[in-house]
């Protein structure tokens, strides 16, 4: 087991509205000392769900990804709001953007983007016995909504609007998951 290295100085450098990015000064147990930059992790924890019409149908969103310029299919996700649960952020999240709410959630993992510069996660979250209801949301414009196979995850990697890591992980963990439950 590694000795996590000591933070010798933690400095803003850029800030802008959204993001920060530190430089951090580290010294590392062999006494190896090193200069790291990193986006500051945010302090608004996310949610990220699967949410399963059936065991069979995902519920997938289309919707504009200002990072690459290009509308992208993913899964519904967002910030939590000030004081939310985990659960609550996922269910309003999803009245949001699919226009259905959970019976039942079950928090499965947490998940990390480029965790060498970023301290950025997400809190993945299965969403099952789905009922219609829509609330207001924070989105610019409607998201479309898209139910699709979960089997046919190998359709997603070969679509090039779906390019998400954290979203393509999170289909697999859900579907085998349904598998295991199906045996």
């Amino acid at each position: 087991m590694h000795t996590k290295p000591e933070i010798l100085k933690k400095e803003l450098i850029a800030k802008s509205r959204l993001f920060g990015i530190e430089r951090v000064e580290l010294r590392f147990s062999n006494g190896e000392e090193r200069e790291y930059e990193r986006l500051r992790s945010p302090s608004i924890p996310a949610v990220m769900m699967v949410a399963l019409k059936d065991d069979a149908t995902v519920l997938l969103i289309r919707e504009y990804a200002c990072g690459t310029d290009d509308y992208q299919l993913t899964l519904p996700k967002g910030a939590m709001d000030l004081g939310e649960t985990v659960f609550e952020a996922a269910n309003r999240e999803l009245m949001e953007e699919v226009g259905y709410g959970a019976r039942k959630l079950t928090e499965l993992k947490k998940l990390t983007l480029s965790p060498g510069y970023m301290g950025h996660s997400i809190h993945l979250v299965l969403a099952e016995d789905l009922y219609e209801q829509r609330i207001e949301g924070d989105e610019p414009e409607p998201l479309q909504v898209i139910e699709h196979s979960l089997e046919n995850i190998n359709d997603l990697v070969a679509a090039t609007d779906f390019t998400e890591a954290r979203a393509l992980a999170a289909l697999y963990i859900v579907r085998d998951i349904i598998r295991a439950r199906q045996q």
